[in-house]
């Protein structure tokens, strides 16, 4: 019986060794796979009789031990919309399991993945170099995702709409010394066609110190229109307020004033304009009453402009798409504007070492793993995105070449026995001899 159990306990250390060379094979050749887990071998012994007295030989298997909670080297990429994450979590992605009209119809099953090398396709579709897609939750236009629901990230919006000026924002100084005549400046605003159209800003002083007149000239109107209101500052408001701010509004032709001018308030103008396309509503803020924000009148001869702004917007088109530290994947347009059209979670399991591996460093829940927990990253225990990097294998090679010769050695040493008991089984048979 020990003779045999010698012979299948040291078959059996040869099979395990054989797995180990396995494993360590498969390292070796994923060490610069993207997002790959090294996989090491658990040795574990199973007893056949053992006693005070007496043991026989049992045997031994081979387990593998994944590493999948093993950070690899996160290394800076030239792509940028590749993602590593510094920390614990995966990327939520999907598999495409055939096509409809030319678009992938996705498997319903659940796969996650580290490898983090995500590129646009030519459908819009985010994928990794596995072909996987990589999913996130869906924004609403003012950014805020919707974590009911999670889905794979396409890039569709080519175009951004323009958006008509609503508000012009104009910070200067008029002088105190009353020029002998008017001073100019332009604006200019969009229409709700994202053509572009300038706005002539004419200031006149009164009769007296304190007091100017504002003039708004638009030459693009379809309807002519003179369009003043008049400016008191300092002493020559009602009541007075600081020196070298406005105080009130006076008289107005065809421009609408606030209805109350409190120190503080918002000292904003509003008019009405029409290029072809139905009234287009227009505020003009000129900073705050009693404060010297905006618009003020201090010393100085000649029209000082400090700032002016406006916030429309012309027709925009596809620049390009980056991503954010938060998860936000966010398509950018030539008119330097931006929108957010998804945000990508990250997904926590109790025990991810438990994963199913499959192909392409993808995982998939086993009842071992726990349930997977979709979460903003950075929180809940899952790591922070590393934008424009790339996980690499968490493979050592130095230290899979030291495991290389261990199992190589043990390899010889259970053929030394097999050929031990071999020797020594013939023996027991040339006995009868």
């Amino acid at each position: 019986m020990s003779l045999f159990g010698s012979l299948t306990a040291a078959i059996s250390g040869l099979t395990s060794q054989s797995r180990s060379l396995g494993n360590i094979s498969d390292n070796i050749a994923n060490s610069q796979t993207v997002g790959y887990k090294r996989v090491d071998t658990n040795f574990v012994s199973y007893i056949t009789s053992s006693s005070q007295t007496n043991n026989l030989p049992g045997a031994t298997i081979a387990m593998p031990s994944y590493t999948n909670t093993v950070q690899g080297t996160i290394e800076q990429s030239e792509n940028p919309l590749a993602m590593a994450i510094g920390g614990q979590g995966l990327f939520s992605v999907a598999q495409a399991k055939g096509t409809v009209n030319g678009q992938p119809v996705f498997d319903e099953r659940q796969f996650f993945s580290r490898a983090g090398d995500f590129a646009r396709d030519s459908d819009g579709y985010l994928t990794n170099g596995s072909g996987y897609y990589l999913k996130g939750w869906p924004v609403d236009a003012g950014g805020n995702p919707d974590r009911t629901t999670i889905e794979p990230i396409r890039v569709n919006q080519q175009v951004f709409n323009p958006i008509a000026t609503k508000q012009i924002d104009l910070a200067a100084n008029l002088p105190a010394t009353m020029p002998g005549s008017a001073v100019t400046t332009q604006a200019q605003l969009y229409d709700t066609l994202g053509r572009l159209h300038t706005v002539n800003l004419m200031f006149s002083p009164g009769t007296s110190t304190n007091h100017w007149t504002l003039e708004v000239v638009v030459p693009d109107d379809t309807v002519p229109t003179t369009r003043t209101v008049e400016l008191n500052f300092g002493a020559g408001a009602s009541p007075a307020v600081a020196d070298g701010t406005i105080g009130t509004f006076g008289a107005a032709s065809a421009m609408s004033v606030p209805l109350t001018n409190a120190v503080g308030d918002p000292a904003a103008v509003s008019f009405s304009v029409d290029f072809g396309q139905g009234p287009q509503d227009v505020s003009l803020s000129l900073g705050q009453f009693g404060k010297a924000v905006g618009l003020t009148q201090y010393a100085g001869s000649e029209f000082a402009l400090r700032n002016l702004t406006q916030d429309g917007v012309p027709l925009g088109a596809f620049s390009s798409l980056s991503m954010r530290t938060n998860g936000d994947v966010a398509v950018n347009y030539d008119n330097g504007q931006s929108r957010v059209i998804a945000r990508v979670p990250l997904v926590a399991f109790n025990d991810p070492d438990r994963l199913q591996r499959l192909d392409g460093q993808a995982f998939m829940r086993t009842p071992e793993s726990g349930e997977a927990r979709v979460t903003d990253a950075a929180s809940n225990g899952v790591g922070k995105l590393v934008i424009g990097s790339i996980e690499r294998s968490n493979v050592d090679i130095a230290s899979e070449f030291s495991k290389l010769i261990v199992a190589q050695r043990a390899y010889t040493a259970n053929t030394k026995v097999v050929s031990a008991a071999d020797e020594l089984l013939q023996d027991t048979i040339n006995m009868r001899r």
